[in-house]
């Protein structure tokens, strides 16, 4: 059996932070934070594996669930709620769930993520079922919340993942294909919304990303099926138009977008005529 080494407690590698001057710290953390894409490096070979399933079950009409408590679970739902406006697919596709609920996005929700069974009776409010893919977050990679609800979505042959930050942690042996970067000690000991937070929001990144561009949500490098929700991405959107088509006049270009709501949408449209 893997030694299982808590390392996101371990004492930080600075000590008496309440001496050092404003710059000092800022230098410091920063220098701390720089380690964090390296440790993600480490790992590409797992996120791999990660993403390229849940492409493979998404195209089958699958959906992707993410899984947490405190700061991971709020990363989830970040990037959870970003996608549909991102990449114009339906609300509902990626769904992240955080113990506590709702409340507990803005506000510490006491002993939520100590449940055994809470974890999975909010997955079952959405109807999980094995089309679907669902990654658990956990740095500390020991959050009962979320191992049981992975537990409980094996045992029903989900297929899940899992994002922590410790070496070979119990979130890790619930989930198919875990992912675990290793970033060591946070800067202030314990505290793992700084570094290991960073580690998983680099992650949620890289497999939402790489995930929407399977499924052909974007074009060359343009978020083509972006929802127009306000002004900036309109004009982000006339200008795209007007690069793909080689049209000279904004204004054109504007009100072909908004007839048709999408850039793919009106590019198709205007070929098509």
């Amino acid at each position: 059996m893997k030694k299982f080494i808590k390392v996101t407690e371990q004492s930080s590698n600075y000590h008496h932070l309440e001496k050092m001057s404003v710059e000092e710290l800022l230098i410091n953390i920063n220098k701390e934070d720089q380690t964090v894409p390296l440790a993600v490096e480490k790992a590409i070979p797992q996120i791999e594996k990660l993403a390229s399933v849940i492409s493979d079950k998404m195209l089958s009409g699958g959906r992707l669930f993410y899984i947490g408590a405190g700061t991971s679970g709020r990363l989830g739902i970040v990037d959870a709620s970003e996608c549909p406006p991102t990449y114009g697919v339906p609300y509902g596709l990626v769904i992240g769930i955080i113990a506590g609920g709702e409340k507990a996005i803005t506000q510490a929700v006491e002993f939520a993520e100590d449940s055994t069974k809470q974890g999975w009776a909010d997955l079952q409010k959405h109807f999980v079922n094995d089309k679907d893919v669902v990654i658990g977050l956990a740095a500390s990679g020991t959050t009962p919340y979320v191992i049981s609800a992975l537990e409980e979505c094996r045992k029903r042959g989900i297929i899940t993942g899992s994002i922590s930050c410790n070496p070979n942690s119990p979130v890790s042996d619930a989930a198919d294909y875990p992912v675990e970067v290793v970033v060591g000690p946070e800067f202030v000991t314990g505290s793992t919304r700084m570094k290991s937070g960073t580690a998983q929001k680099l992650v949620l990144n890289m497999i939402s990303t790489s995930v929407m561009i399977q499924l052909g949500r974007v074009e060359d490098n343009k978020m083509v099926n972006m929802q127009l929700s306000n002004v900036k991405l309109v004009d982000r959107g006339v200008k795209m138009l007007m690069e793909q088509l080689g049209l000279g006049d904004y204004e054109t270009a504007k009100d072909l977008l908004l007839k048709h709501g999408t850039v793919k949408k009106a590019v198709d449209e205007y070929k098509a005529n």
